[in-house]
Parts: structure tokens; sequence; C-alpha cells
């Protein structure tokens, strides 16, 4: 523990931890519906289909958190007007744009010999760099996504029971399902650059999935969500730190660990 005596390295530990908690509290909150509704594959294609957002931003000097914003609400509204327009599932619509805006994003990033964004920042991120400006933008999105959460409770609840529900209840689904999408959108786009789109995605299910396993209800489902991605940051930062490995790696990893351990202590519990 001696690097806690060197104040430069404490000061980079302390901002790590809090733009991980942060960050982990706002995908285990938005996570929670993501895997009630079954928007898993909508959360990881939204969290890589930025790369174009970030590439063109990158270029031409722009915020790269701008680009990612840009990128990621084209997606998320092309999704909902392919499936309109061209009846195709919302998977396969989730998936063709996914790998389209993949595919841009690339050719981008191969066109240009001066590209100053690095890709294994984007996919890993670097949560022990986090900055003042990537804590206000997570805790700001965590507020967003708090309020969004409470007044949209009750719609959120019925559309995952059944839409025809919802809309007998006096709820309108189709809004509800598009500020669910917006929640996803938010959670991916201020929780990136601080901590990589890998781990953005990790928190975002497993966190959740665990919590789903013990909680009756939902409230108690995102409380616990929120206490497990914030564990996973803090033994994963701690691991990470000792062990020489990469920090987002590394507590994606400790999130999808703590998932396993929930199925197998939950699977004894059941079969005792």
């Amino acid at each position: 523990m001696d690097w806690l005596l060197d104040p430069l390295s404490a000061g980079f530990f302390l901002r790590a931890l809090a733009g991980g908690a942060l960050a982990a509290a706002v995908c285990a909150l938005v996570g929670t519906w993501v895997v009630a509704r079954g928007m898993a594959f909508l959360g990881e294609a939204l969290a890589h289909g930025m790369l174009p957002g970030v590439a063109v931003a990158g270029l031409i000097g722009a915020p790269v958190v701008a680009g990612a914003a840009v990128s990621a609400v084209v997606m998320s509204l092309g999704v909902g007007a392919l499936a309109r327009r061209a009846r195709l599932s919302h998977d396969t619509s989730i998936g063709i744009l996914f790998v389209g805006m993949l595919a841009l994003g690339v050719a981008i990033v191969s066109h240009s010999r001066s590209f100053a964004v690095d890709l294994t920042a984007i996919l890993f991120g670097d949560v022990l760099a986090v900055r003042a400006p990537e804590l206000i933008l997570l805790a700001v999105g965590l507020a967003i996504t708090v309020v969004v959460t409470v007044l949209g409770h009750r719609a959120f609840v019925a559309l995952s029971f059944d839409p025809r529900v919802a809309q007998t209840l006096g709820f309108r689904p189709r809004i509800a399902n598009l500020v669910l999408i917006g929640l996803v959108t938010l959670a991916v786009v201020v929780s990136y650059q601080a901590i990589g789109t890998l781990l953005v995605v990790g928190l975002l299910l497993a966190p959740p999935a665990a919590a789903r396993m013990w909680a009756s209800t939902l409230p108690s489902a995102m409380l616990l969500a929120v206490i497990l991605g914030t564990a996973s940051t803090v033994v994963g930062l701690y691991l990470s730190w000792h062990l020489g490995t990469a920090a987002g790696a590394t507590i994606a990893g400790v999130a999808v660990a703590l998932f396993a351990l929930s199925v197998l202590t939950r699977s004894r519990a059941v079969t005792s």
C-alpha cells in the first residue's frame, strides 16, 4: 500500500474509484431495465456502434464525446425507423445497423493516416486517467438517469410485463420504449470515455443480471446492482493496480466473476 503515500498516485486512484463508481451506478440503473426488457444486444451494439462518430470527431478536432453522442443517437433512431419501414425485427435492425456503423468507423480510421484516437482506449478505456470533466459528465448522467427512472418507473414496469397491458393502463408503450433506448444511449455515451465500451457493456449486463437472481422487486434489483457494480470497480481497481493488468478489463472480469458466483450460489440454494 506504499502507493497511497504518493499524493499523485493516490489522486489518480481516487478519481478512478469515483469515476468507476459513478459509471457503475449509471449502468446498474439502466442495465436493470436492459435485462428486464431483453435489450442486451442493443446495449452492446450502441457501445461499439459509436466508432464512426468518435472517428470523425477525432479527425476534425471536435470533442470525442460529442461524436459518440451523435453516432449513438443516429443508430438509435435508425433502429426504430428500419424496424417500422422495412418490417424487420428489432434484433435484425440492430444487427444490420451495428455492422454498418462499425464498418463505417473502421473504414474512416483505416483511410486516415493521422487518426489521433486510440482504438484500444475506446474499447478498454483508461479509468486511471479519469479527469474532472469526465466525473462531472458521469455525475450529470447519473442525476438524469435517477430522475427519468423514478418518473417513468410505472410505465417501464408495465412495458416490461406486456406492451398491451401498458397500453390498457393508459401508458404509451412506444414512447416508454424510446425513453428506455434513450437511457441506454445516455449510459453508453457518458460512461465510455472513462471506462471504455467493453466495460460499459460489462457493467450494463453482469451486475443487473446477478442482482435479478436475488432481488424480488425491480427497485431492490437496482440497488443490489449498484452495490455489485461498485464492488466490481473497487475490487477490479485494486487487483489491476497490484497485478499490473488493464484496469477496465479487470473490472469487467470481476463483474462477470460475480455474476458466475451468483449463478453457482443460486443454483445450489435452489437444489438444496
